[in-house]
């Protein structure tokens, strides 16, 4: 078995008892195989990023199961019949907590000058630090908090730190990036995107 990540996007018209019923029905198929889920995480109503077949808010609610990978065509036969939910994803889940947060770096940040140096030594090892931008096209600083250690797809604010006005990502030879989190960036982006937690394009309109 495999630890997978299911995220829902129920109708926000459901209260969490009706989702909760919901979700009983879709794991049961899951455990009546095999399946043990391990945490689930209501996050609630909130906006999405674009409207889904016209709705423009969904309850929103993350789990991780250990299943056998041949149970789940029927567990996504389900929830496809299910009118309640908008949309839903599985992925193998790769270490991302059930929350919208990245995993960072627990070693505390380097002090001084002396840290700072070496930081610019090491800038090519340590290129997965996430950058934050300022000014024009390719001024940047080094961010000043803790290395990502695993990028979470369902971390907006991390994500959107990576995306240009338009909504398109930020090119590796701007952000100075290793190239695996580039694609791990690619990965997390098209996720968040299929999930409306962030907008295919942004609107610039006022």
């Amino acid at each position: 078995m495999r630890l997978y990540e299911m995220v829902y996007i129920f109708d926000a018209t459901l209260d969490e008892e009706g989702v909760d019923q919901k979700l009983e029905k879709f794991h049961s198929v899951l455990t009546e195989g095999g399946a043990t889920v391990h945490e689930v995480d209501h996050w609630g109503a909130r906006q999405l990023a674009y409207p889904i077949a016209k709705h423009k808010s969904g309850y929103y609610v993350v789990a991780h199961l250990d299943s056998p990978a041949e149970v789940l065509p029927e567990f996504e036969r389900i929830v496809k019949l299910d009118e309640g939910c908008l949309r839903y994803l599985v992925v193998l889940n790769e270490g991302e907590p059930t929350t919208g947060l990245s995993l960072v770096s627990e070693a505390p940040p380097r002090e001084g000058e002396e840290a700072e140096d070496e930081e610019e030594e090491e800038e090519e090892e340590d290129s997965d630090r996430p950058p934050e931008f300022q000014g024009g096209r390719g001024r940047r600083r080094r961010h000043e908090g803790p290395a990502i250690t695993l990028l979470n797809y369902k971390d907006v604010a991390t994500l959107s730190r990576f995306l240009t006005e338009g909504g398109k990502i930020l090119p590796k030879r701007t952000t100075k990036v290793s190239s695996r989190f580039q694609r791990q960036l690619g990965t997390a982006v098209k996720r968040a995107r299929y999930l409306a937690l962030i907008p295919y394009m942004r609107d610039h309109e006022a």
